[in-house]
């Protein structure tokens, strides 16, 4: 079913009920057009009026080839509606949750070194390079603290900001809503630069990843949309479209960047919702190969693999360097998958209903299963050395291990 909320300043949700909470937002202008948002719902090839469309696929027996334990568990908060990346660096993993909470673990027990609220709600986090530690707060508020959970300052973006900022080269970069990039000094939160990209009219409600490479970032952006600047000067290197949109309303014209761009030697990829996958040269923004494949969260990737899930929730790998497809999964259906993130011998990914499961890297075959505290698994799982960590929905932060 659909259900449509209004929020501030003339701006709408329209939110399709499933696994992964992706939600719709539509300017002004467009509810003029289109005689007012809730008549997008009458749009909206996606909605179901009784049962759902697709239902999840059932869960199968999994021959459980792989040895998977769980190596410690957590609990930040919940994460509400928001999605909340946590960060990984060498003195340890940053958590944060909707009610402010803000936590740093040990990475190999999972011991608490310290625990502090932020004062206000937060719509996004964790950002860490391991000395400054970011969030996003209600109204488009931005706190940093230092490793030890120092407060250190706060900036204020023009809009909500729902992407985790990212820090690198003595910088803080933030995206907000309205498409505007800030670029902060770690130290002082001072403005070093800013950047206005236009928005279409709509776009989803999601949370793009900015990521942060040597004097680079690379920044995904509604519109389906990926561009590089200069950490240090926000000086803009290139700009590429991940898809093209397409068809006749704004909603089936919605595309948008998903996830996280990732690194591979000297390229960066990317997956647009209703759009492709694609891999370009780093240095200048070159398509490398391109793949009709449209996702709502993130790739992963490895030395010989690209994995992706798609809108079905199909799961492929695809050649690092053609984009081929080299196998693909069918069996987690509509279960509202997560990023694929490659672990060992295999990929894994999370599902709404909080099970983590791992199929082979090199045919796809499921290999095992391992279960959480039941709610969804939406933000990407990072590595920790040889462990898996994943924050769920209710705000359980658990660490995974494979033999």
């Amino acid at each position: 079913m659909t259900r449509i909320k209004k929020l501030s300043n003339g701006v709408f949700s329209l939110k399709k009920i499933r696994q992964s909470g992706i939600r719709l937002l539509c300017t002004t202008a467009l509810a003029t057009m289109v005689g007012g948002c809730a008549s997008l719902s009458s749009l909206n090839p996606f909605a179901s009026k009784d049962a759902p469309r697709n239902p999840p696929a059932p869960l199968v027996g999994v021959p459980q080839s792989l040895a998977v334990r769980s190596l410690w568990s957590a609990t930040v908060g919940p994460a509400g509606a928001y999605t909340f990346a946590l960060a990984v660096s060498s003195d340890g993993i940053y958590v944060a949750a909707r009610n402010g909470a803000i936590m740093r673990l040990d990475q190999a027990s999972g011991r608490v070194a310290w625990r502090i609220n932020a004062g206000r709600m937060l719509t996004a986090g964790v950002g860490s390079d391991g000395n400054t530690v970011v969030v996003a707060g209600s109204e488009g508020r931005i706190m940093a603290f230092d490793a030890d959970g120092t407060p250190r300052w706060t900036a204020q973006a023009s809009s909500e900001v729902l992407s985790a900022p990212a820090v690198g080269d003595g910088v803080v970069i933030v995206r907000s809503q309205d498409n505007r990039i800030l670029g902060l000094d770690a130290q002082t939160g001072e403005r070093k630069w800013a950047i206005q990209k236009s928005s279409p009219p709509l776009t989803l409600r999601a949370a793009p990843g900015i990521l942060v490479k040597g004097p680079n970032a690379y920044i995904a952006l509604a519109g389906g949309k990926l561009l590089s600047v200069v950490v240090a000067t926000g000086v803009p290197r290139w700009e590429v479209a991940v898809g093209e949109a397409r068809g006749a309303t704004e909603l089936e014209r919605i595309i948008d960047t998903s996830g996280m761009p990732v690194s591979i030697d000297r390229d960066i990829c990317a997956v647009s919702y209703q759009g492709r996958t694609m891999c370009f040269d780093a240095g200048n923004g070159t398509a490398v190969w391109a793949k009709d494949l449209s996702s709502e969260v993130g790739l992963g990737a490895d030395d010989r693999f690209v994995f992706a899930t798609d809108v079905t929730g199909a799961v492929s790998a695809l050649s690092r360097e053609a984009g081929a497809s080299i196998w693909k999964n069918t069996q987690l259906r509509y279960r509202g998958l997560s990023t694929p993130v490659p672990l060992g011998q295999a990929v894994a990914v999370g599902d709404a209903q909080g099970y983590v499961h791992f199929l082979s890297r090199d045919d796809g075959a499921m290999l095992s299963r391992i279960a959480t505290d039941g709610s969804e698994i939406l933000a990407a799982a990072a590595l920790s050395g040889a462990r898996l960590i994943v924050q769920t929905r209710a705000g359980s932060v658990v660490a995974l291990a494979s033999q």
